[in-house]
């Protein structure tokens, strides 16, 4: 009798449910943020990973199904992100597209030892923004994370933030790491011993009890952070706070893959135990360059489909089809009205979005007919001294300045 490979599931009939609703309720969510579906292969070649994800990453190291023919090595693919930004720059979508908004599901690969919510065929549920460096961004797509967790019912889960600044702060931190490490080498683990010679900084990643011991004695805060990147994270936290989204900063955070810079999170779950995260993303704002395309920001995060399973088996609401309503802020303190009211649309279910990309009011005006707004919200000093929202029906072209209390209403009329 054939068994199921080690560390695979089979999706009986009984559980389907569960795994639709959350892909139903995960694609209900993100349409309410503007994010469109995108479907990339399973097999990619394994330069892909080797180069997206550092050569010193423990996928890399240990973990990637390699398929080899006889001229080319393949993979099966680990994470999503790495195919994701090939599939945007082999279709030219920088050209023809520009700043996009992409979710996905599916499974991914890993060659593990199996454990309770850790498989080597596993799902991921993830989003990616590509073409920004808009710190509301951020806020935007940790306030998606955590919009996803509510929909699912989930509760009791942490939100850890940090920044591990531009790429120049993060050799700086590896350099304070590798100095302040170097006397305590005979207290971390032998994996540990050997990222502390090819990437420390994983070394503030390590599960194991001894080494997290070594780490938490440390002082690292953000001292190796540029005025730059201090200012990013600044503007992060600000749109985090006026969200009402709660969170703790952890300087400890750096996550496992190279390509992230700047803001990064992980939301975890007690439940789970010592692998305890449900998800994570941050920024990557190198990537694209790295892997041939052009100087792009860019952020995403993935759940593991798995362990939101573990921790949930709830419903959801459908979203039906309505118009687009574009936000347009005017100013930084534009943006952090509109990051809330945003918030406020979405809440009420209603689809929106906003320009991440530093357009003109014009250049703006024309990307929301681009996308077939039914509405656009425009927020600048005006308005915020007279304390209105200005509305366009760009259907009938018509503009009026109305209440913020009156918004919903006539939205709905």
């Amino acid at each position: 009798m054939f068994k199921r490979v080690g560390g695979t599931k089979d999706i009986l009939p009984q559980e389907s449910p569960f795994w639709q609703k959350i892909e139903e309720i995960s694609r209900n969510v993100f349409s309410l943020y503007n994010y469109k579906e995108i479907r990339v292969p399973l097999i990619e070649e394994a330069a892909l990973f080797n180069r997206s994800l550092g050569e010193s990453a423990e996928i890399i190291q240990k973990q990637m199904f390699i398929i080899k023919s006889k001229e080319d090595t393949y993979a099966l693919r680990p994470e999503g992100t790495a195919s994701i930004v090939r599939a945007y720059i082999e279709n030219n979508l920088d050209k023809t597209t520009g700043f996009i908004k992409l979710y996905y599901t599916g499974p991914m690969f890993r060659l593990e030892r199996p454990q309770k919510g850790r498989l080597r065929q596993f799902h991921h549920i993830g989003a990616e923004a590509i073409g920004s460096m808009d710190p509301s961004l951020d806020a935007e797509i940790i306030s998606l994370a955590d919009h996803l967790l509510r929909e699912f019912s989930v509760d009791n889960y942490k939100i850890k933030l940090n920044s591990l600044g531009c790429t120049k702060d993060k050799k700086e931190l590896t350099s304070r790491l590798h100095r302040a490490l170097g006397d305590k080498l005979y207290k971390l683990c032998a994996d540990c011993k050997i990222r502390f010679k090819k990437n420390t900084l994983r070394i503030l990643d390590c599960k194991k009890e001894s080494c997290q011991g070594v780490v938490r004695k440390l002082d690292i805060q953000d001292s190796h952070l540029c005025p730059e990147c201090k200012v990013h994270f600044a503007r992060v936290r600000a749109g985090l706070d006026s969200l009402k989204i709660n969170y703790e900063v952890c300087s400890y955070l750096v996550r496992g893959l190279d390509y992230y810079t700047r803001t990064v999170f992980e939301i975890t779950h007690q439940s789970l135990g010592a692998q305890d995260a449900l998800g994570a993303g941050g920024r990557y704002d190198n990537l694209v360059k790295e892997l041939g395309g052009p100087e792009l920001g860019a952020m995403g995060f993935a759940f593991g489909v798995e362990r939101l399973l573990l921790v949930t088996r709830s419903g959801g609401q459908e979203v039906g089809s309505q118009k687009l309503v574009y936000v347009i802020a005017l100013g930084d303190e534009a943006k952090i009205q509109g990051l809330k009211l945003l918030d406020k649309l979405r809440k009420e279910r209603i689809i929106c979005d906003t320009d991440y990309e530093g357009k003109s009011l014009k250049s703006a005006m024309r990307k929301a007919n681009d996308l077939g707004a039914g509405f656009v919200l425009l927020i600048g000093e005006d308005e915020l001294k007279k304390n209105v929202l200005t509305l366009k029906d760009m259907s009938s072209g018509k503009q009026e300045e109305i209440r913020p209390e009156e918004l919903i209403s006539r939205l709905r009329c």
